[in-house]
């Protein structure tokens, strides 16, 4: 009798062990290698399945994670270059993505996480041009070769700059495209994990000449520094993201103490990264409510 059993290689969201996507969790936001990753979940004992394929299903597939083609009618886009005084190199490259129709649009920038502009904020960037808006996409990495192709280089790649001088350059990003040709004058602006981050610092930073925020579990601005946000932020959690939650409670506390305009979500039985349909963090029925609230507010403050 063959008592053969093939190795799952495909896992949904509900089948992956907490423990692979807490250790998941780590090798995003750490120095942890791939092999290193890998080497650890392989050595978590799982009943009915496999840590190391459970950590093998999330890594990223953008070939499949498409939702709007770089061929899609409904948009125009192309690639980018423009000055970025006091950046990491002077210069700056982006993914321009416009409706199809004639302009100006309002403008919404979109903040990639921290490994520079994978396939899925640039398909992020084409979502946010369906829904009407000229998009931006910059990719930090630029300065210093581009995106490489790879998440994980990409990553040690993002690690190497400077923060300040990669902010700066995410700020010239911001300005570039509020004064773009194509660009009614109001801009909002989104990100994911670093990039929400990036979006309550250009809160903070640009205060007047933003004119609304979607950050999506990032981290939080300074408290000292709330009393500088102007725009509109609608401040989206994810339920189980400890190390981003943690600062939810006195974040909001200071936008109320400061009577800020905002509204927040925790979208339930969902953890970092799940806006992403690159991978099984993805919760397809809380991503789409996520972005449909993300459109709806800007529609409503950049109007």
């Amino acid at each position: 009798m063959d008592t053969h059993h093939p190795e799952k290689t495909e896992y949904a969201y509900e089948d992956i062990d907490p423990r692979v996507f807490d250790l998941y969790d780590r090798y995003c936001h750490t120095g942890m290698t791939r092999r290193e990753f890998l080497d650890r979940a392989a050595a978590i004992a799982v009943i009915g399945g496999s840590g190391l394929a459970m950590a093998r299903a999330l890594l990223p597939d953008y070939a499949k994670a498409n939702m709007i083609m770089f061929t899609d009618r409904r948009i125009k886009a192309k690639y980018v270059d423009y000055d970025s005084p006091g950046g990491t190199s002077g210069k700056m490259r982006g993914y321009l993505v416009r409706p199809a129709g004639d302009g100006p649009f309002p403008s919404v920038v979109v903040i990639h996480e921290n490994r520079g502009l994978n396939p899925h904020i640039e398909d992020v960037a084409r979502r946010a041009a369906v829904a009407g808006f000229v998009a931006l996409a910059p990719d930090g990495l630029s300065p210093i070769g581009g995106y490489p192709g790879n998440d994980d280089d990409g990553k040690v790649m993002q690690r190497s700059l400077d923060r300040g001088k990669l902010m700066t350059d995410m700020l010239n990003s911001a300005k570039f495209l509020k004064t773009h040709s194509l660009s009614t004058g109001k801009l909002g602006a989104t990100g994911f994990c670093y990039g929400g981050g990036v979006v309550n610092n250009m809160a903070v930073r640009l205060g007047k000449d933003l004119q609304a925020g979607v950050p999506f579990y990032g981290r939080a601005a300074n408290t000292a520094d709330v009393p500088k946000i102007q725009a509109p932020l609608m401040i989206q959690y994810a339920e189980n993201d400890p190390r981003i939650n943690a600062m939810k409670a006195d974040f909001e506390a200071a936008l109320k103490a400061n009577n800020k305009t905002f509204v927040s979500h925790v979208y339930p039985g969902t953890r970092h990264g799940f806006h992403n349909n690159s991978t099984p963090r993805y919760v397809e029925a809380q991503a789409k409510i996520a972005w449909d609230r993300t459109v709806a507010w800007f529609k409503q403050h950049l109007a």
